[in-house]
């Protein structure tokens, strides 16, 4: 499903939102002028390896955070960024500017870190902001369960249009990195995904959102 829209009004100009995505577009047009051993050298200096992260914390404790704002292709970037846009702009709504984007960042760190977790060993860098954009889809279900997504379907490849509540949409989402997370542990091979940053950084969100909101808006 390709999510186009939703119908959750929004009251206030999403700048947190927009400068995030701004921040990774910037970088990856920086990345786009390097030459391809460049654009290693790069991506292993600020993407996080499991591996040498745990090996030497402290002198590449930056990469938990770095690594959100690299991509591995334009399909990457414009995957987080679109849903980012999406399902952003109505939770910094409710969150207000700074503590929206504190609960981005931590999201993403909390994500790799539980990457880290399963992946240990691992000296492949991981790169992208899927983690953060979790968490921030875990605050848009839980503060907009049946809010309408209009998505698009490919059936016999035709496409169709179709409206359904959020809280199918990202549960489908959500179940299917459980799966794929699950397959990857059992065969020892998550090809090429971080399932489980994905997980982390969802679960994170739908605990912690409910501290970030704006305080009229909290509840327990």
């Amino acid at each position: 499903m390709l999510p186009l829209r939703d119908n959750v009004p929004r009251r206030r100009k999403p700048i947190i939102t927009g400068a995030i995505i701004a921040a990774n577009i910037l970088v990856y047009i920086w990345q786009s002028t390097m030459t391809p051993f460049e654009l290693r050298v790069f991506i292993f200096e600020f993407g996080l390896i499991p591996g040498f992260f745990i090996e030497n914390t402290i002198s590449n404790s930056y990469t938990i955070l770095t690594s959100t704002f690299l991509h591995g292709g334009i399909g990457h970037l414009v995957g987080n960024m679109w849903i980012l846009a999406l399902f952003g702009d109505n939770v910094e709504d409710r969150m207000g500017r700074f503590s929206f984007l504190g609960f981005y960042i931590l999201s993403g760190i909390v994500a790799n870190f539980i990457h880290l977790l399963f992946n240990s060993g691992s000296t492949i860098p991981t790169i992208g902001a899927s983690g953060a954009v979790a968490g921030i889809m875990a605050a848009y279900v839980f503060l907009f369960p049946l809010a309408r997504v209009v998505s698009v379907i490919p059936i016999f490849f035709f496409p169709y249009i179709i409206s359904i509540p959020a809280i199918f949409f990202i549960g489908i989402w959500f179940l299917t990195q459980l799966y794929y997370g699950t397959i990857g542990l059992a065969l020892g091979n998550a090809g090429g995904v971080a399932w489980w940053a994905h997980i982390g950084g969802f679960i994170f969100g739908a605990i912690f959102y409910r501290f970030f909101l704006r305080k009229k808006l909290r509840y327990y």
